[in-house]
């Protein structure tokens, strides 16, 4: 479903059924991105301390596949509210931040390389 969906239809599914339970009362930036950062950890818990053999192995686990993708549902989420709550452009800004990461990160100097930009 991801190409036939459009980040502007996903914001307003979510305005609405925040909007449907009275709840933009509770969604500030402050605690959307609480939010953002309390899913990122329930995500990453299920790496902590397994091999990347393990990770392939639970992604071909349908129970685990299906926890993870949950999670990660959960913190675009809140990415999505965030930027809908206070009318961010993602694609343009996630755009403008690959133009500076190319810029950051020239092919020539970091294809292959896990290094930082400024170590490059």
């Amino acid at each position: 479903m991801d190409h036939k969906t459009n980040i502007s239809e996903l914001k307003e599914q979510i305005k609405k059924f925040c909007s449907d339970r009275d709840w933009d009362k509770y969604h500030n930036a402050k605690d959307l991105a609480i939010g953002i950062i309390t899913e990122s950890s329930e995500l990453l818990e299920h790496f902590r301390f397994k091999s990347e053999k393990q990770v392939e192995e639970m992604f071909n686990d349908p129970k685990k596949r299906g926890e993870i993708s949950e999670e990660m549902a959960d913190v675009l989420y809140f990415v999505i509210r965030l930027a809908e709550r206070y009318n961010i452009d993602l694609t343009d800004e996630l755009n403008k931040k690959m133009q500076k990461n190319g810029q950051k990160y020239p092919i020539e100097k970091a294809k292959g390389s896990n290094k930082k930009y400024d170590e490059l």
